[in-house]
């Protein structure tokens, strides 16, 4: 189908999102389970298990399906999955900003890895490329494995205690006060929000008070947004929108869930902006997932800190629940190699790097390496110098184990 036939994506997301929110329907309008579990999955890819982002996620969970796994048609083929016969596939976009190049020796020969195959390295590109690509679910696609789902026993984190973190990673002026209203004061810089005890469930609390954080953003010495706007203007709505949005993907990514009920006065608002300027979903998208990386940045520097200050004898490493998994943005150098750890995957995978070569990859709990690097993050690594045969055959094994990681990519 020729682009010109094709409807511009924010104008089929606003659309439906339009349709959405007069129905009560629109993801931000979907309230968790009582057995606290998401209503639904934000969209990622099912091989590299990245999450969707920006409008991305709006496009794909407004195309009707439950299985938040997506692929692309070569992705299927590869994997030897069908695309069942007259399937339609959804559209995407995203900002291409560098390219994959081949690296080169002092004589310009392109240098070759372990199996034999192109070292690429990223270039920056002049101008960011716009492309759009099309992806199926798996819903559509046969052959794909079941999708197992993650339930709260199974996460490596206390969402309680990780929302705590954040919010004190943020270093946020917040003042408790009894009544009923939350709100971020922009001349002030504080959020004022009510006693938690008012609230019914320690979930409806976080959530409502990393919705007032996502306007704390705003302020000109952070992300800088027009956040000083009065109630009931267009103005006021779009910023509104984005802290939800916000609110929305930090508590999937916590798994703290989100209250829709407390927002519901800006419904109308919402789709009169959309009626008025489809791009606005656009806009707010990209800016929600501004907010987003900004916080969970900052929960990232503060773990970081936290790992790297330094030891004495009066003051022992702390092994709580912090640091007794990997994290995201640990760096660490294991057997001659220096691996980061990129994001956090579903089904408690990690995204991981080994920066030297920088070849991407899959971690699982249940691989070898994912215990090694652990130790070696717990302070454990010290005790096992000696090198015995054994530690060579495991050595070995985990060298293998992240080549097939790296194929399978």
């Amino acid at each position: 189908m020729a682009n010109d036939k094709i409807q511009a994506l924010h104008v089929q997301v606003a659309e439906k999102l339009i349709q959405q929110l007069k129905d009560g329907t629109a993801p931000w309008q979907k309230p968790w389970s009582i057995e606290n579990t998401p209503a639904f999955e934000l969209p990622y890819n099912a091989l590299t298990g990245n999450r969707y982002k920006g409008i991305n996620i709006f496009s794909l969970l407004t195309a009707g399906y439950d299985d938040p796994r997506w692929v692309t048609f070569k992705q299927a083929a590869a994997n030897e999955w069908n695309v069942k016969k007259g399937e339609k596939a959804s559209l995407i976009q995203f900002v291409k900003t560098t390219d994959l190049v081949a690296k080169r020796d002092e004589n310009g020969k392109p240098l070759l890895n372990a199996e034999g195959k192109q070292i690429r390295i990223p270039i920056k590109l002049d101008r960011p490329i716009i492309t759009t690509a099309w992806v199926f679910n798996a819903a559509q696609v046969n052959g794909i494995p079941s999708l197992l789902k993650e339930g709260a026993n199974e996460l490596e984190w206390n969402p309680i205690e990780r929302a705590e973190k954040l919010i004190a990673g943020s270093g946020a002026s917040i003042d408790h006060k009894a009544g009923d209203s939350a709100y971020y004061s922009p001349s002030r810089d504080k959020i004022t929000i009510p006693l938690k005890e008012q609230f019914d469930a320690p979930d409806k609390y976080y959530a409502t008070l990393l919705h007032e954080l996502g306007h704390w953003t705003g302020h000109k010495d952070r992300l800088d947004r027009s956040i000083i706007n009065k109630f009931g203007t267009q103005r006021y709505a779009r910023e509104e929108l984005r802290a939800e949005i916000a609110s929305l993907l930090i508590g999937q990514e916590l798994r703290i869930g989100h209250d829709p009920g407390q927002h519901t006065a800006y419904v109308g608002d919402w789709i009169k902006l959309l009626q008025d300027t489809p791009f606005e979903i656009h806009a707010a998208a990209a800016d929600a997932e501004k907010i987003f990386n900004y916080l969970t940045g900052l929960e990232q520097k503060r773990e970081i800190e936290r790992i790297e200050e330094p030891l004495t004898e009066n003051k022992p490493r702390n092994k709580g629940a912090g640091s007794e998994y990997l994290s995201l943005g640990d760096e660490i150098s294991y057997n001659g190699a220096h691996y980061k750890v990129q994001g956090h995957l579903k089904q408690g995978r990690l995204r991981m790097e080994e920066l030297e070569s920088g070849k991407s990859f899959i971690l699982s709990k249940n691989d070898g390496l994912y215990g090694s690097l652990l130790n070696v993050k717990l302070g454990l690594a010290h005790t096992q110098k000696t090198a015995t045969d054994n530690s060579l055959t495991v050595i070995a094994s985990e060298r293998q184990e992240l080549a097939a990681h790296t194929q399978r990519r």
